[in-house]
């Protein structure tokens, strides 16, 4: 046993060892803070650790939440049959081996799974030991991790009333989708927002975000429509870290060949990620223009705002697709499918909502309906029934 094995031992006598688990984007990391958060409100002797995928997203809940991390290696597999999967089979054994051991080293009073590539391994891990489980499916339609990991579960939150079919009823409890708390803190109007993040306070926003790794399709979209869009709304656009440097000569380029380049140019912000000022977005945005994750969804609806959700046709089971339909049937956004987003459509679209002060309160109205608060807090008590807390 290594030295910082033996100290783990000795730092959780006495205290509720709870294990988190998922990764891949911040769709899956978001959630778990959010929930995190709700652990260190609702009991003091814990000790937390993520066993998973670490990455740019995952490290957050170190940095921020002072959680212990402990890495496996991934291995995304397919939801059918395919050739990729059976040379990725030889890496999931191992990630499962790997999970064996250091489940049994952290040995959990409970696991928390948010679905993903490298959770599988740790919940299965966690079955083999008998350690309660809860799962999180975010999406209205449930992806192959979490379909698998139901199997194992003790319960199994949803985000979406709509994805309760597909599992067991008796384990299954609706919640929403987990928010973080920075966001939801204190509030303050949109003109102070805009005014913070340098934007004309009588014109409106548009905020773009292409998920938390970008889209090059809405970025390549907005550069090719950028005259005409910003005729009619400043843009704060969320290009993806990877993206960044293009965007931003590519649009420089684009506003200095536009007749009234002066008075455009102050009406275009490009950021590679927006994480701060978050918050500051959403407050400031008077319609966002978004992919249609979970996670990005249900922190629109936090916020009131109305959308148009462009889904990522090559999501996994086309979950983005449903989600973008469900908050569509529930009032709050549009829908335009990648095969629909043409500039015609799309402006046509985005002067319908901003031109029409009325619409906008009613999609806003809506909005707020559709999003469930208290989330992660159900999610945390939950967890912290089958820990024994």
């Amino acid at each position: 046993m290594t030295n910082e094995t033996s100290q783990s031992h000795v730092l959780s006598r006495g205290k509720r060892v709870i294990l988190l688990t998922g990764g891949g984007s911040g769709g899956h990391i978001y959630p778990l803070s959010a929930v995190t958060e709700q652990f260190k409100k609702l009991i003091s002797n814990h000790l937390i650790y993520y066993l998973g995928p670490v990455d740019v997203f995952s490290v957050t809940l170190a940095t921020h939440y002072g959680v212990k991390m402990r890495k496996i290696a991934t291995a995304k597999l397919d939801r059918f049959l395919s050739f990729r999967n059976i040379f990725l089979l030889p890496k999931f054994f191992w990630s499962l081996l790997q999970a064996l051991f250091k489940v049994f080293w952290i040995m959990p009073e409970v696991i928390f799974s948010k679905g993903g590539p490298g959770a599988l391994p740790v919940v299965l891990a966690g079955w083999f030991y008998r350690i309660p489980i809860v799962i999180h499916e975010s999406d209205a339609l449930p992806g192959l991790t979490n379909l698998i990991s139901a199997r194992f579960a003790k319960k199994i939150a949803l985000s979406f009333e709509g994805s309760a079919g597909y599992f067991d009823p008796k384990k299954t409890f609706v919640t929403g989708n987990p928010v973080r708390e920075e966001l939801l803190g204190t509030r303050y109007s949109s003109e102070v927002a805009k005014d913070e993040l340098h934007f004309n306070m009588q014109i409106p926003l548009t905020l773009v975000l292409g998920g938390s790794q970008g889209s090059k399709r809405i970025n390549e979209f907005i550069l090719a429509n950028l005259g005409k869009l910003l005729k009619e709304t400043q843009i704060l656009h969320q290009t993806g870290s990877a993206n960044y440097l293009e965007v931003k000569n590519l649009s420089r380029a684009a506003i200095l060949e536009l007749p009234l380049k002066e008075e455009l140019e102050h009406r275009y912000q490009a950021v590679p990620y927006l994480d701060e000022d978050m918050k500051a977005a959403l407050l400031a945005a008077d319609l966002v223009v978004a992919r249609a994750g979970s996670g990005t969804i249900f922190e629109i609806a936090a916020f009131g705002k109305p959308a148009i959700l462009i889904p990522l046709k090559e999501s996994a089971n086309d979950h983005q697709r449903a989600n973008a339909f469900e908050f569509a049937r529930a009032g709050g956004g549009v829908v335009i499918e990648e095969e629909n987003l043409l500039p015609g459509i799309f402006t046509s679209r985005l002067h319908e909502i901003l031109g029409n002060q009325n619409e906008r309160e009613k999609m806003a109205e809506a909005a707020v309906k559709f999003f469930q608060p208290g989330a992660a807090e159900a999610i945390a008590r939950e967890v912290l029934k089958l820990a024994g807390a």
